[in-house]
């Protein structure tokens, strides 16, 4: 059984991870996020979905 303090850790990771990756896509330069098909003003949405999964 999964304690509280592990769900709270667990959550607190996974945002981390989440805000990682969207500062990551919305400081691509405009010329490389292009390329890469992203659009940096969509960072959160993708981000999102990277981390997250497909239902969130």
């Amino acid at each position: 059984m999964i304690s509280v303090y592990e769900m709270i850790r667990d959550a607190a990771a996974t945002y981390a991870r989440f805000r990682k990756t969207r500062d990551e896509i919305a400081n691509l330069p405009l010329d490389v996020a292009l390329d890469l098909d992203l659009y940096p003003g969509d960072a959160d949405r993708i981000a999102r979905h990277a981390v997250y999964g497909q239902a969130a």
